[in-house]
Parts: structure tokens; sequence; C-alpha cells
């Protein structure tokens, strides 16, 4: 049976002069509202016990837009602005929740340009997208076409750090479920090998930031040359800016395509409930461990699989597949890393990785 999911479509997008300027006030001055209002929520919070609510924040902007001061925030659209306040009331939901940190400052240089605008504040008219405040249509590259009858209810402008610019837009889509298959495959994260399938399959890790790390540290020591505040600084940065987007972008186009065959050719796939923050810590292996995206990697089948009507299944991060005889059920005392195959006492030998995988393969469909 279809199902019914919001689902957002990303494409990028060549800005006019004046486009370009009104949409940087606009990321300015959202970022400007959210700092304050978290400001004024932190002074609440600490200094007199009490919360303050989305209402309040709402209020608080009312009154800045008529001081003198503050009157460049009418210069720009109302709904992103709004859109800004909303964002920081769940960010202080998770917080008491203690589902995240306490909400932080956003930065100029270091945090994500962007506003988001709801229907009110654009217009979808044959194709072409007109935001509030603009004249003309935005010169989408439209990469891939939206649903047909698709009708945006948001859209989020942003600007990455190659200052390259995207419009994402969100629409409801019927999705179909795949037709239903026998096979279900375990998955076993690795570096060498992106992940092992318990097929035997292995999939190679592509390495995206190792193959561009000569040309990265070459653009980043030109950058550390330049005089700060320069204008040849800017030009270096941006070229530093421009590799690890190429990096990120490899990156997830690989991932999407292998996340992709895995919920097609499967009804079920069993991975393992990799805790990647602690692993960061082993600086030796850090750097693999973060260009191979775990956790995007996990991330993407959750989601497909939901979509698709697959079964994800998670196995506990101590569950010992590596040590474990897929044949026999063997447990072995010791597995260095630097041991890749080994040979049971029952005479079954084993490749670590592709045994790992088939271990836990059997272990999600014995818990399900």
């Amino acid at each position: 049976m279809a199902q019914i999911v919001k689902r957002a479509y990303k494409y990028r997008f060549y800005p006019t002069p004046e486009q370009a300027e009104e949409l940087l006030r606009t990321f300015g001055c959202v970022r400007f509202v959210y700092n304050k209002a978290l400001e004024e929520r932190t002074r609440a919070y600490t200094q007199e016990g009490r919360r303050v609510s989305y209402v309040e924040t709402s209020a608080m902007l009312t009154q800045w837009k008529r001081t003198e001061e503050l009157a460049f925030l009418n210069e720009v659209s109302s709904v992103p602005l709004q859109q800004a306040l909303r964002h920081l009331q769940a960010a202080f939901a998770n917080f008491f929740a203690k589902r995240a940190k306490y909400p932080t400052f956003k930065s100029k240089k270091k945090s994500r340009a962007s506003a988001e605008y709801t229907r009110s504040a654009f217009r979808w008219k044959d194709g072409r997208l007109f935001l509030a405040k603009m004249r003309e249509p935005l010169r989408i590259v439209w990469s891939r076409p939206l649903p047909e009858g698709a009708q945006p209810s948001t859209v989020t402008v942003s600007r990455d750090a190659a200052g390259r610019w995207f419009v994402s837009i969100l629409v409801e889509e019927k999705i179909r479920p795949l037709p239903p298959v026998e096979s279900s495959v375990g998955v076993d994260a690795g570096i060498s090998a992106l992940v092992t399938l318990s097929t035997g399959e292995k999939i190679t890790n592509p390495g995206h930031e190792r193959r561009d790390r000569r040309k990265l540290a070459k653009a980043q020591r030109a950058l550390a040359r330049k005089q700060k505040g320069s204008k040849n600084r800017e030009k270096a940065r941006l070229k530093v800016a421009r590799i690890y987007a190429r990096i990120t972008d490899r990156r997830r186009d690989f991932l999407h395509k292998l996340t992709t065959r895995l919920v097609r050719e499967n009804q079920t796939v069993v991975i393992e409930d990799l805790t990647v923050r602690n692993m960061l810590r082993n600086h030796s292996l850090a750097r693999a461990i973060s260009d191979a995206s775990w956790r995007e990697f996990r991330s993407m089948l959750e989601y497909k699989c939901a979509w698709y009507d697959r079964e994800l299944l998670v196995v506990d991060r101590w569950f010992p597949s590596s040590k474990l005889c897929s044949a026999c059920g063997t447990l072995q005392e010791k597995m260095p890393l630097n041991v890749r195959t080994w040979q049971c006492a029952c005479g079954a030998a084993h490749d670590r990785d592709v045994n790992a995988a088939r271990n836990i393969l059997a272990a999600g469909l014995a818990e399900r």
C-alpha cells in the first residue's frame, strides 16, 4: 500500500545579483534574530529561572522591528525570521527533553547560511519559484523533476562554504513499496572494505577524502600563508571549501547508490549499532572512520527501508560478531584487529569480515 511522505528535493540555482543581495541580507537577519532570541531566553532562564515560549519571542520580534536601531529587520520577509524562532523553540524542546545540548549561537563564518520560507512567503507557478520580496523567479537547475502535481509546502534556501546556492523544496509524495523479495543480508561496516555482506561480497571503501588528500593539503598550506582579511585569503578559502564540497558530494552519491541497492535487493537488512562518536576518539583511525561516513550510511538505510516497506534490524554493539564462529557458534577468546583470516576448531576457515556479517545477519533474524 502506497504511503504519503514528506520529501525534500534539493537543487542548485544561480541567483541574480539583486536576488543574491536580498538573500544574503535575509541570512544575516535570520542569524541576528536567532541569536538575540537565544540571548533573551538564556537571560530569563539563568537570572529568573523561567522558560520563555515561542509566543513571547514572537512578540519580542515585533517590538524589535519597531525600534529605530533594529528597523532593518523590516527590509526582509518576516517568514524566515519567524521560522528562526520556531527552530530555536525546537532546539530548547530537545534540550529540556535531554535529547540535545543547550542551544548555541550562530556564527557568521561557521554556521550554515540558510532561510526557510513557508507557503505565505513564496509563489509556485508553472514550475517557477518566486520568493517574497523578489520580482524574478529563481534560476533553478532541474537535475530531476518534482513529482507530478506536487505542491511545495516549505522552501529552504542556503549557500554553502564553497559559495554554491541551493534550494530545498519540501513536497508530499506518494511512495509505493517495492515488491517483496525473499533475500536478507547482514552488513559489517569496515574501513578498507566500506561494508562486507553476509553473501561474501566486499564493497571497497572509495576513500574520497584520501584520494584528494594531497590536493587538500596543498590548498590548506596556501590558505595558511595568506594575510587575514585579504582578498587572496578569501580566494584561497574558497578553493579549500570547493575541495571539501567535492569530497562530500562524491561520498554522498556513493552512499545513496549503495543503500538503494541494498534496499532494493533485500527484504531485511541487518546492521551493527556502532558508536561512531566513541570510535572517533581513536586518533589512528578517526580520519578513516570519518571518511567512511557510517552514520550517514545508517541514516539513509533507515528512511529508505521505511519508505519502501523493508525491514531494518540493528544488532547490539556488544555482540561479538568477529569472535563467533558462524559455522558452529564457538566463541574465540581473542581476535586482534590484525587477524583477517582464522580457522575454528571445528575446521571452518573464516574471512574475519564475512564471518562477522553472517553472524550479524543470524543475530538480527533471531532477535526480531
